[in-house]
């Protein structure tokens, strides 16, 4: 096999025209050269060079070789400038895997400061898998994901980066009988017809063990499972409902009363996912800090 190295002292030997000068190019000595040639021919199998008075010249086969090696150098500097706009955060791809409640209020504005930050950077932006959207991360296909975190969440070379403590409120009819309260406890709402707002998952999860701890079984009487469309049952009065303080537009659905609830307090606590291993790219950086300081924001 043909040593990339030695091509390219052969080039030096045919560019400068004699193995002296090619070894003062190089830094070697003149005796270094030339047994370094003489392995490249031994590899090639033929002459790769020939005697012209006091320098060389390269034969057929050495000419060959040589347009072979302005090939290959071209080729590596293209990779090292490649590489170094990877280090430099100029190129390269950023995936990043969320959940619809926290798109606008996290996702959004850290996906804006990695686009002015790393212009060059394609991002892939995708509601993730809010089952197991660690998998996605650990396996190579996302580098961050936004989480709720499992007691299991824990995978060989993810960390997990807490954002936010979310609560989740009660959202109530604008006449309903308890809405001029400022606060509620969560039993409260047990005899209430309720929407229920979350898919199967842990956002639901997390409202069902806290009615349960609060003594009762939501009655679920219709599915929203889009948010705006449980805003809009809850404002006709179908029923009440839980949800998630960052899905909660900034003016509340005409309609519609928001309430914290005590006693428990149902909350999501949201967290990042990163691959340990994408760290080192500076685009990966720019969106962990940019997603810590929009969740410090709402905090």
């Amino acid at each position: 096999m043909l040593d990339v190295r030695r091509m390219l002292v052969l080039r030096a030997v045919v560019s400068s025209g004699s193995m002296t000068a090619a070894a003062e190019q190089l830094g070697y000595t003149p005796s270094a050269v030339s047994q370094q040639v003489a392995v490249l021919e031994k590899e090639a199998g033929i002459a790769l060079l020939e005697r012209l008075g006091r320098g060389v010249r390269p034969t057929e086969a050495g000419r060959v070789l040589i347009g072979y090696t302005d090939t290959i150098s071209h080729t590596i500097a293209e990779a090292q400038t490649a590489l170094a706009d990877l280090r430099a955060g100029r190129t390269g791809r950023l995936a990043i895997r969320y959940f619809s409640s926290v798109g606008s209020t996290l996702v959004a504005p850290a996906v804006a400061r990695v686009r002015r930050d790393h212009p060059g950077v394609r991002i892939d932006l995708r509601l993730g898998d809010q089952h197991d959207p660690i998998a996605e991360v650990e396996q190579g296909g996302a580098d961050l994901a936004v989480v709720i975190r499992p007691d299991s969440a824990s995978r060989p070379g993810v960390r997990l980066t807490h954002l936010i403590d979310d609560p989740l409120l009660a959202v109530l009819p604008a006449d309903h009988p308890l809405a001029a309260r400022r606060t509620l406890d969560l039993a409260d709402l047990a005899g209430d017809p309720w929407i229920r707002t979350e898919p199967p998952g842990p956002c639901l999860d997390i409202l069902t063990a806290a009615c349960a701890s609060a003594g009762f079984t939501p009655d679920f009487v219709a599915t929203g499972e889009d948010y705006a469309t449980a805003l809009g049952f809850i404002a006709a009065g179908l029923g009440v409902g839980l949800l998630p303080r960052l899905a909660l537009p900034t003016r509340h659905h005409p309609g519609t009363t928001v309430r914290p609830v005590h006693h428990p307090t149902p909350t999501r606590s949201l967290h990042l996912a990163t691959r340990e291993a994408a760290l080192v790219e500076p685009a990966v950086r720019t969106a962990l800090a940019a997603l810590q300081a929009a969740a410090g924001a709402h905090a």
